[in-house]
């Protein structure tokens, strides 16, 4: 059991019978009355957000979770199989319990989130940022930097971005998986 006053980012917590993880967190003093947790949780399963109130004092069914890299193998169905870095272990989970997984290639190295008690798989996480081939897209002109227009591509995982339309096939980019924007081009 964990404190209401202890919650903080990143914990998990068990609540009607699902799982939910803190992304934010507001300790209140009102004038009058109790202090109170007014919490933002995020629902593992479904990726519902939610805002709760609880009274400082009052018990939650806290959820020990494991943090572990995974490397992705090769896809077999609906799932994806991740073999364990540490014990070569290899596991299959659903792609819709991936984040980024548009932007996941084979042997790529991702963080996969699990119930410490159950051994359950709940989420894995791919790099925030990762880089990715263009594999096509229209021609670049060349002095075409000076707005901010974006021209649709393909990158080599078949995710389609949007790019400058000074980006060529063949660049290398960096993509941010939560969202499928383009940061930058990378030079090698």
């Amino acid at each position: 059991m964990i404190n209401s006053q202890d919650i903080k980012k990143g914990v998990c917590i068990r609540m009607d019978g699902k799982l939910y993880f803190c992304i934010d967190f507001l300790h209140r003093k009102p004038g009058k009355g109790n202090t109170i947790m007014n919490v933002t949780l995020k629902d593992v399963v479904s990726g519902n957000v939610l805002e709760r109130r609880f009274n400082i004092g009052e018990k939650l069914e806290d959820v020990r979770v494991e943090r572990r890299p995974y490397q992705f193998l090769y896809k077999e169905g609906d799932d994806l199989i991740f073999m364990n870095n540490e014990t070569f272990e290899q596991i299959p989970i659903a792609a819709d319990q991936v984040n980024g997984v548009a932007f996941m290639k084979e042997g790529q190295e991702v963080e996969v989130v699990t119930d410490a008690s159950t051994e359950t798989v709940l989420y894995a996480d791919v790099p925030v940022k990762v880089v990715l081939e263009i594999t096509w897209t229209e021609p670049g002109l060349k002095g075409d930097t000076a707005t901010n227009t974006l021209k649709p591509a393909k990158v080599e995982t078949g995710a389609e971005i949007r790019v400058p339309l000074f980006i060529n096939e063949g660049e290398k980019v960096e993509v941010d998986t939560r969202d499928g924007s383009y940061l930058g081009r990378v030079k090698e």
